[in-house]
């Protein structure tokens, strides 16, 4: 009887210009021991799976990653076999063009030897 008393003071003096003093309530959840124990394992086991999620998410990354780079390496390495497929073009065309002339000037050597002989052998009697 004393607990409805007291509730109906709380409810009478409830007015508009009367402000009640503050309820500190304190809410407990009572859990036994195993309870907590299962939910401690279920809350470990889904940090561990999105722990796993994240490192498959952190490989695929890095996996795409490599390919690119893979990727533009492979084409770096055909630029550069192409370059130097053209610079050997180009050594072959200038040493072709070196022997050519070496060519040429033993010829003009030979002329000019031939032209002075048969001037001088024109100019003996």
């Amino acid at each position: 009887m004393e607990g409805s008393h007291q509730e109906m003071q709380l409810f009478s003096s409830s007015s508009p210009d009367h402000n009640p003093p503050p309820l500190d309530l304190q809410l407990s959840i009572s859990l036994n021991k195993p309870e907590m124990r299962k939910m401690r394992k279920a809350a470990g086991v889904e940090a561990l799976k999105w722990q796993a999620a994240e490192q498959i998410r952190l490989a695929a990354m890095e996996k795409a990653y490599a390919e690119r780079v893979r990727e533009l390496t492979r084409r770096e390495m055909e630029m550069a076999q192409s370059e130097f497929a053209r610079a050997r073009a180009m050594w072959e065309r200038a040493r072709e063009e070196v022997q050519r002339a070496e060519r040429i000037k033993e010829r003009m050597d030979s002329l000019s030897a031939t032209c002075h002989s048969c001037r001088h052998n024109s100019f003996t009697p």
